[in-house]
């Protein structure tokens, strides 16, 4: 079961997870629970529209088909950049419960419900097409994507949030966002590096120095891969990760190490204040 599909998974889930509870948990405790319909809608809507996000990122794939670097290129590049701005805009909730009560009190007292379908839309569309753009980005960098990993973290995090909401686990959230943040950053900047990849593949970006590196295990005598090597069981999940590769460009190291940089400062800078 690959890790990074089931933590992406897992941190996406329950942030979807944790929102609807919040949001049907305060109109149940407000007496407003005649809204839940409004939050349904738009939750429904939210799900429906990340499976069409998905469906046309696969679609429009197949019509690149005869460019499928640039394209690819292109996509890993903007996922790195949307989900890293979706990384940061969330660690700057301070008060994630606060706000999304205060929103919900405004649209309740304005009887405005179209703004209700609205807010639950926008709060789980946002963690969902997050969770498409990662996912598809593992799979372009790696070229598989495990199901079940997927489908595990997806289903432990439902386990938990019903956990954290029945107080059966305490879970401090602060540190819970932290940590899954850095690992979520780290596996941005594989999605860029790899963006940068596919765009020099296509010709699309100059290549100053072909390897800077290149620490490639050969295969065993067997066939099988060496536990370091990308398609060996620690590189393939190093990859898949953090963007592990043992061979990269020049550009792909600088897009790599300025790009974490950048974030981590950022990510600092956001969670000092």
């Amino acid at each position: 079961m690959p890790l990074a599909e089931f933590i992406v998974a897992f941190r996406e889930t329950f942030e979807i997870a944790l929102v609807i509870g919040i949001m049907l948990a305060y109109l149940h405790k407000t007496k407003n629970s005649k809204h839940s319909g409004a939050l349904y809608l738009g939750i429904a809507l939210a799900v429906i529209a990340s499976v069409l996000a998905a469906a046309a990122i696969n679609l429009a794939a197949e019509w690149f088909e005869e460019n499928e670097a640039l394209f690819e290129g292109t996509v890993l590049v903007i996922s790195a950049v949307l989900v890293t701005w979706l990384v940061l805009w969330m660690l700057e909730q301070k008060d994630i419960i606060g706000r999304i009560k205060k929103g919900l009190r405004v649209k309740i007292g304005r009887n405005e419900k179209a703004g209700l379908v609205a807010f639950a839309f926008v709060a789980v569309f946002r963690e969902g097409a997050e969770m498409v753009l990662f996912l598809w980005g593992i799979w372009a960098s790696t070229g598989a994507i495990s199901v079940a990993g997927a489908i595990a973290g997806g289903a432990v995090a439902l386990l938990a949030a019903y956990a954290f909401f029945t107080s059966a686990l305490k879970l401090p959230l602060g540190k819970f966002f932290t940590y899954t943040s850095i690992v979520l950053v780290l596996l941005a900047a594989g999605l860029l590096s790899q963006g940068v990849h596919e765009l020099q593949e296509a010709k699309v970006l100059p290549t100053a120095i072909e390897h800077v590196y290149d620490i490639t295990p050969s295969p065993n005598a067997d066939g099988s891969f060496p536990l370091m090597h990308e398609k060996g069981a620690i590189g393939g999940v190093l990859k898949g990760l953090v963007g592990y590769d043992t061979s990269p460009s020049l550009e792909q190291a600088a897009a790599y190490f300025i790009y974490l940089g950048s974030a981590l400062l950022l990510y600092r800078r956001i969670s000092d204040r």
